[in-house]
């Protein structure tokens, strides 16, 4: 790849991914945690986020296509599990799921909805997918690097969790999690719609 691919790779897979964005609602699911707790999420979070893209990025149409999964079906799956999270952040139904922690219940947001299908989503697997395809093994590295690269910064800003939590305070966070529950639900929609999309574009 040549440099003004890799910033291309870099900037298209900024996007998709958001770490600005992802940030805020790391602090919203993670909300009255530990530091220690959280870093420890935002690690598996990542780690496996980078796992899911990377498998992709090496076999990921043939694993779609030997699992007889196509990309539209993929998104509209991944699209009704974030709003299913959204719902939750519009409710407040984590609170349950907190008070059940005293029992021995943890609620860990990392794998799901964190690593899937926030940050390892249809869109940045489509991404990996696409800049990889047919592409040289240096190629391939490169574009996993750039990925790694863009998993890094959103692990930093996970890090500053705690410090914005202390900023926005109980009320500024409750806001912050009925907001960004729209957001989040609609971000779902737009899934469902994009696969519904490809589907008839397919038929």
């Amino acid at each position: 790849m040549t440099p003004t691919e890799l910033v291309t790779a870099f900037t298209a897979l900024f996007v998709i991914i958001d770490p600005i964005g992802l940030a805020p609602i790391f602090v919203a699911l993670t909300a009255g945690m530990s530091r220690r707790a959280r870093r420890g999420m935002a690690i598996r979070a990542c780690v496996v986020g980078a796992a899911i893209l990377i498998l992709f990025a090496l076999a990921g149409e043939a694993v779609l296509a030997f699992l007889g999964i196509s990309m539209p079906a993929f998104r509209i799956a991944g699209g009704l599990l974030l709003f299913l999270t959204a719902l939750e952040m519009l409710f407040e139904k984590r609170t349950q799921r907190r008070e059940g922690q005293a029992e021995g219940l943890v609620s860990d947001p990392s794998v799901f909805p964190l690593a899937i299908p926030l940050i390892a989503g249809p869109g940045a697997i489509a991404t990996m997918i696409l800049l990889t395809d047919e592409a040289a093994p240096l190629g391939a590295a490169q574009a996993i690097g750039v990925m790694l690269t863009v998993i890094a910064v959103v692990f930093v800003l996970f890090e500053l969790a705690a410090p914005m939590e202390r900023l926005l305070k109980p009320t500024g966070i409750n806001v912050v999690t009925r907001l960004l529950g729209m957001l989040l639900a609609a971000l779902a929609v737009q899934f469902v719609l994009d696969g519904l999309a490809g589907i008839s574009g397919a038929g």
